[in-house]
């Protein structure tokens, strides 16, 4: 079952607000929810499934209106048009949702071709792809056996992010940020930087920010590489989730 990305969602979701700059908290409390991060994640994995030819945007519809969260402004707009059309945008929302194109495809040329269908919709922007796109590619690679030194090597020369700083040199100075320029490199090095699946999410947490969507971008990296999530984190999220995404989610992964 693929949870990296839900996982990441529910528990940064506590977070998203009110951030706490420390990895000393407890993973699940009462108030921790699923968001827009798993709700989209579900929408790309279910079109997946479906073979991916379909019209992505009438799944995303689909889901977005049946579970209602905090969507932006604009996607809010988007969901509720008659005629939803991309508007250009370059936030994170592309990254978050991209997880299930990197376990469906079996190339990274597919993988970063499906990356950039599942964000076209709505993140048209070239930072919007190209977020979606590192993100899919650091997922391919990490189920695919490849070491961190490869992984952190690859995007950055291929996607040009900075992943040279650390989660302590990060922290201090890290605010509120929905751009994938300002989200996707960070939620990388929280993952590279990581000794196991629970650390990684902690890692992400504590950065502050966007919480609940670099913990879910460094969640579904985290699940690839480590192949290994506690039981009991699985545990609590199961509880959280509604059976139609489990029904979903336990198709969408595969070795």
């Amino acid at each position: 079952m693929l949870l990296g990305a839900a996982i990441g969602d529910i528990v940064g979701s506590r977070f998203e607000f009110d951030n706490y700059r420390a990895t000393d908290f407890d993973l699940f409390t009462t108030t921790s929810i699923f968001t827009d991060d798993t709700i989209c994640t579900v929408a790309v994995a279910e079109w997946l499934q479906n073979g991916g030819k379909d019209d992505l945007a009438a799944y995303m519809r689909y889901w977005c209106r049946k579970y209602d969260s905090s969507y932006g402004g604009m996607f809010r707009a988007w969901l509720e048009s008659d005629n939803p059309q991309p508007y250009n945008s370059y936030g994170n929302g592309s990254a978050m949702r991209v997880s299930p194109v990197a376990w469906h495809c079996d190339t990274l040329a597919e993988t970063l071709t499906y990356a950039e269908k599942s964000a076209a919709i709505t993140h048209n922007h070239p930072e919007g792809i190209k977020g979606a796109q590192a993100t899919a590619a650091a997922i391919f690679w990490a189920r695919n056996g490849e070491d961190k030194a490869f992984i952190k090597s690859s995007i950055s020369n291929k996607y040009g992010y900075d992943l040279n700083a650390t989660c302590d040199a990060i922290r201090p100075h890290y605010h509120f940020n929905e751009t994938c320029q300002d989200t996707v490199p960070q939620a990388i090095v929280a993952f590279l930087e990581s000794r196991d699946f629970e650390d990684a999410i902690r890692l992400a947490v504590s950065l502050g920010g966007d919480s609940d969507t670099l913990a879910a971008i460094t969640g579904s990296i985290a699940e690839a590489y480590y192949a290994d999530i506690p039981a009991w984190i699985r545990q609590e999220t199961l509880a959280r989730l509604p059976a139609d995404m489990l029904a979903i989610l336990g198709k969408a992964g595969r070795s």
